[in-house]
């Protein structure tokens, strides 16, 4: 027999006792879990994904927060335009009385303006119901006008103002202030002779307050103009 096939043959007589010897023997249960091995270390980071698409928007369920802490307070904005001026407020209450001042100088009653005139009827010009005295005695501080026969107050105060006009026929005159009668007299003549009329009145004035003498010009008015006897108008402060 040749060497190489006694090898073949008894090679195949070993691997088919084998395997009738392993359809004899009884297999063993098998073995319990080993213990879990010692985790591996973490694996290198991976490349970066694409961007997903957008979520859709879900109705809220959870519950709301707690309200977190305020931020830090932001840059101060552009000034906005001025808006509309609102409604006055209510008077406060009146303050405490501020302390007494320092006692001011005696005065002097010769220093202080004392508006007072007298002027007599010589010719005067034609001003419609307005007496005019056109001829001056005094005029202190220059408020009384022989052009207009009208006093002008400058000085607020406390006035006394009186006439006297002579008249042959009837008059009627009043005393007035911005051109509105405060007082009035009358006399009635009818025997023609030369007679006087007279009146005063005591005014409080403003400053710009005009006082003249003025006819009535319901009623014939007839002044005398000559040397025989003059009218005349005065008028002076009492008190500011």
């Amino acid at each position: 027999m040749q060497p190489g096939l006694w090898l073949a043959t008894s090679t195949l007589a070993a691997v088919l006792g084998i395997a009738l010897l392993e359809d004899d023997v009884c297999r063993a249960p098998d073995g319990k879990d080993g213990f879990p091995g010692v985790p591996g270390l973490n694996g290198r980071p991976g490349q970066k994904g694409d961007v997903g698409e957008p979520g859709k928007s879900a109705q809220r369920t959870g519950i709301r927060g707690l309200k977190g802490d305020a931020g830090e307070p932001g840059h101060p904005g552009i000034p906005g335009n001025q808006g509309y001026h609102g409604l006055p407020g209510l008077s406060g209450l009146p303050g405490q009385p501020g302390l007494k001042g320092n006692k001011g100088k005696a005065g002097n009653i010769l220093e202080q303006p004392r508006p007072a005139f007298s002027a007599l009827r010589k010719s005067p010009p034609s001003t419609g119901r307005t007496v005019v005295f056109d001829n001056i005695i005094i005029n202190q501080e220059n408020s009384y006008s022989p052009q207009t026969g009208e006093f002008t107050c400058r000085i607020p105060g406390i006035y006394y103002f009186a006439y006297q006009v002579v008249s042959s026929g009837d008059l009627c005159l009043s005393i007035t202030k911005n051109m509105e009668r405060m007082v009035r007299f009358c006399d009635y003549n009818s025997r023609n002779i030369l007679q006087v009329n007279s009146g005063s009145s005591v005014l409080s004035l403003a400053v710009g307050d005009r006082v003249s003498v003025s006819t009535d010009a319901a009623r014939h008015s007839t002044i005398y103009s000559g040397s025989e006897a003059d009218s005349i108008f005065s008028g002076f402060m009492l008190f500011p």
